[in-house]
């Protein structure tokens, strides 16, 4: 049959909507087959005819409407106010100069705004929804865009649906839709066609993309892509909303709004005492509105965007993906991170090593990873009721090596995987099993449970229902009759749990019809122990060094995972996150705490084990009420909401789910506890860069300002007039600011404490600097002023002196701003190839300031001797030595502390 385009298959008036016909009727009409999807030549096919699988993208701005946007800004209306002033005075370079700087200005920040733009694209190329499909009769993921009209999505808890579908096999799905429809609790699926009429909320054969499915899995025919898809039918009222400022954005637009009305007080008092002083109006007003905009940091919008998206890009090559721009901020101020273990701890290749049967039987099984190379150290007749067990209560898939992978692997979870290499080893047929014992029905796996079952059929026998999960859960299903069996049982998976084994019961019920309805509850008190399997999964060898560099830095790892208490406790302290005197606590006694016992207790609680998901909310908000800031990572969907209340949520890329991916705010893509620390690390440079640059622009405002102040007080004339200190402000400025936030890490951000959650942009430490650079500076510029004019010089040349002699203060004051303790000697300017760079541009600039006889006449300048220059740079040097000093002090104080405290 012809397959219908994909307009044409949504909106043709005489068809039937896709969930008033019969599955089988859906996938004759998509020319699909539930059990082995779409050929590749079909699917190349339908996406030429159809498109991708994508809601139609805002247009993008145009390079002109970008660089109009550079001018809606308070400080260009200055500049252009200052223009029209020198127009109006005759004073035509002068507006020449402002107009030309203006430009630069808006070319600058429409650049480094495309840049932003394409940064945060790159991103979310890396963070794509991924979805599992079945094509040629092969499953595989692909991203979601990929999808086309017919192909066969495979779900299961914790898949997002990335595409409108039919429902055509499921088992026990629930789906929650709250995002479409409202609805706020999850919605169980069904498989029977309905009534034309039935509303978008009650259509429970159809799955819809932006929603994610909460338990079971199913089979589902995609019939509806990109903006046909009921959410993209509503897109259209999404398309321009915005992510909200960053509180970092907030304070920086509020200092800037500070200084705004301190330079429009500085406007006046610069031109009353002009008036005061009789000197020339035209003069005063361009010198104080010159002054008023070298009060405004123009550069700090443009060098807090590079300073993010650098920070973001620099995260990104370490596979920290940042989806939320707070985050990058939040990270430096984190005081705890809450970490799950399997696979962030550890290695995440889950080994079975040990079985334990009833009777006491102990098997040890040898071989490392997923070949199943290896052997059991015995056989016994009840292996393999044990082996069947965990081989046909799986859903993992165990595929050797090939052209897509170089070495066995595993397709679902490791732990699953673990069970099938085990089997395999013992010489089960795995094919043959899954053959001759086909599953019925199954109870999937849920986490307030802890465990799964699943109905099989076996030609020679009853039926079966194996059962596999925690074993304080499994065993309390077990028959009466096997009190002693199950305390046994019990006292070997302590043994086991203290020896870091993950442990799992399996356990089987005779003859059982398997009540999806009742659950597990209708298997209570039937159940037959088949015995207990201990996995390992050792840890990786970056992690006990990632946990000793946050302790460094004030930051406290804790482990809240899903296995045995001892079995986290174990290798807590192998890797540090437990010391001499912290313990474990696990679900069932963190629901006996009371919220002030948590409280009083988080210090030395060093693993939270067997948590369900409203617990791990409970431990974020205990920490939070603490007043700490905490990181907390999650891979499930159930972790979604303690990733969205954490300060910090972080979605593991591997084995996370895509709902957790969408409620975090950073993706580590290898799911490793050392990029985590990578990522905080990174952070601290993002904010302690932006606070370098603060630290720059803050000083050399003030030093320009206190000169000219100083002059109009001590009755000199203008020490620079209006073009010069417009070319400091932008142009000596603009070459630096932005390369400094460029600069490499210190080495040293992980041996400082947090940063305080309300941390000053300005704080008494930086205002200490700002005042010593900023005295240095106006002590040389003002004396050298004052001195050359004593000695009856030009003014011309004096004030070309003054001028370049605080445009060298400013290179020097750069180099102090790199760090606040360590020698800038030390550092060597080299380390930034940016800053290095920046320098050698504004050294260019002022020489051709300087010495160009048409830019002579533009600033009002004179060329300089060399002999002049040496003394200037002696000079402005001086800068630097007091910076020194005062660095010196602090290291020598610091040394005595550690001396004292040693």
């Amino acid at each position: 049959m012809t397959l219908p385009t994909r307009a044409a298959a949504n909106a043709a008036p005489l068809a039937p909507p896709w969930h008033a016909l019969p599955a089988e009727q859906v996938l004759a009409r998509l020319a699909s087959d539930a059990a082995s999807g779409l050929s590749a030549a079909e699917v190349a096919r339908r996406r030429v005819q159809d498109g991708a699988n994508a809601l139609p993208e805002p247009p993008r701005r145009s390079t002109l409407a970008i660089i109009a946007r550079q001018f809606k800004s308070p400080l260009i209306y200055i500049l252009f106010a200052a223009a029209v002033l020198a127009v109006a005075l005759a004073h035509y370079g002068d507006a020449v100069v402002i107009l030309l700087v203006v430009l630069a200005n808006a070319l600058i920040g429409a650049f480094q705004e495309g840049r932003a733009e394409r940064s945060m694209a790159s991103l979310r190329q890396l963070s794509a929804l991924h979805v599992r499909v079945l094509r040629g009769g092969h499953e595989m993921s692909v991203e979601a865009r990929e999808l086309v009209a017919g192909d066969m999505l495979l779900l299961a808890a914790g898949d997002a649906i990335g595409a409108d579908a039919r429902l055509v096999e499921q088992a026990q799905l629930q789906v929650a839709e709250a995002a479409l429809t409202g609805e706020s609790v999850p919605v169980s699926k069904a498989l029977a066609a309905l009534p034309e009429a039935t509303g978008l909320a009650d259509r429970r054969n159809m799955v819809f993309s932006g929603t994610y499915a909460t338990a079971g899995r199913a089979r589902a025919v995609v019939v509806a892509i990109g903006s046909q898809t009921e959410v993209g039918r509503i897109a259209g009222l999404t398309e321009t909303a915005t992510e909200p400022r960053t509180p970092l954005e907030q304070r920086i637009e509020q200092f800037g709004r500070w200084l705004v009305a301190a330079a429009l007080g500085l406007f006046v008092a610069v031109v009353a005492l002009g008036v005061f002083r009789d000197l020339p109006l035209a003069d005063v007003l361009m010198v104080a509105i010159s002054q008023m905009v070298s009060m405004v940091p123009e550069g700090l919008p443009v060098a807090m965007t590079i300073a993010l998206a650098v920070g973001m890009q620099r995260m990104a090559a370490r596979g920290a993906i940042i989806r939320r721009l707070s985050a990058v901020e939040t990270l430096g101020s984190t005081t705890v991170i809450c970490t799950d273990k399997t696979g962030t701890l550890t290695r995440n290749e889950m080994t079975v090593s040990q079985l334990w049967l009833p009777g006491g039987i102990e098997v040890t099984v040898s071989g490392i990873g997923y070949a199943p190379e290896g052997r059991l150290s015995a056989e016994h007749a009840a292996t393999l009721p044990l082996l069947q067990a965990a081989a046909l209560c799986n859903d993992a898939q165990l595929l050797p090596p090939g052209e897509a992978r170089a070495q066995w692997s595993v397709l679902g979870d490791p732990t699953e995987g673990a069970l099938i290499v085990l089997a395999a080893k013992a010489g089960v047929d795995l094919e043959k099993l899954t053959r001759d014992a086909p599953r019925e029905a199954e109870l999937p796996f849920d986490a307030d449970t802890k465990m799964m079952a699943t109905r099989h059929r076996f030609a020679d026998a009853p039926r079966r229902v194996f059962i596999k999960g925690a074993p304080e859960a499994l065993l309390c299903l077990c028959a009466a009759g096997d009190a002693a069996m199950v305390q046994a049982a019990r006292v070997a998976a302590e043994a086991m749990a203290g020896r870091a084994l993950r442990v799992l019961a399996f356990a089987v019920v005779e003859d059982d019809p398997l009540d999806t309805g009742a659950g597990f509850c209708a298997l209570a008190g039937r159940a037959r122990l088949l015995g207990l399997v201990g996995q390992t999964d050792p840890p990786r060898e970056e992690v006990k060094a990632a946990v000793s560099k946050c302790r460094a830095a004030g930051i406290r790892p804790v482990m809240v995972t899903g296995d045995h208490k001892l079995t986290g406790l174990a290798i807590a302290r192998a890797l540090g996150i437990a010391r001499e005197g912290d313990r474990a606590v696990d679900g069932a006694e963190l629901e006996c705490m009371g919220e002030a016992d948590l409280r009083n207790d988080l210090d030395r609680i060093a693993v939270f084990a067997r948590v369900h998901p409203a617990q791990k909310l409970r431990i974020v908000e205990a920490l939070q009420a603490r007043g700490e800031v905490v990181a907390m990572t999650g891979d499930g969907v159930n972790d979604a909401p303690a990733l969205a209340r954490a300060d910090v949520g972080i979605a593991m890329g591997i084995t996370g789910t895509d709902v957790a991916k969408s409620a975090a705010r950073i993706v580590i893509t290898d799911d490793n506890f050392s990029t985590i620390v990578g990522a905080v690390e990174q952070g601290r440079v993002v904010y302690g860069n932006l606070k370098k640059v603060i630290l720059y622009l803050f000083a050399t405002s003030i030093d320009e300002v206190v000169l000219l102040l100083l002059a109009l007080l001590g009755g000199y004339p203008l020490p620079l007039v209006a073009v010069q200190i417009l070319w400091i402000n932008i142009v000596t400025e603009g070459t630096l600011t932005v390369n400094l936030v460029m600069d490499p890490p210190g080495g040293d951000e992980m041996q400082r404490m947090p940063v305080p959650r309300d941390d000053w942009l300005v704080d008494r430490s930086m205002l200490w600097r700002v005042l010593l650079m900023s005295a240095a500076a106006v002590l040389v510029t003002f004396g050298w002023f004052a001195c050359r004019l004593g000695q009856g010089m030009p003014i011309e040349l004096v004030r070309t002196e003054t001028f370049t002699l605080l445009a060298m203060c400013q290179w020097f004051n750069v180099l102090n701003c790199q760090s606040a303790s360590r020698s800038a000697l030390a550092l060597g300017v080299l380390k930034n190839p940016w800053l290095l760079g920046g320098l050698g541009l504004s050294l260019l600039l002022q020489a051709l300031v300087l010495y160009a006889p048409p830019m002579n006449a533009l600033f009002y300048t004179v060329p300089l001797a060399p002999a002049s220059l040496l003394s200037l740079a002696a000079l402005a040097s001086s800068v630097l030595w007091a910076e020194e000093l005062r660095k010196l002090i602090v290291r020598l104080g610091r040394r005595r502390t550690a001396r004292r405290a040693a």
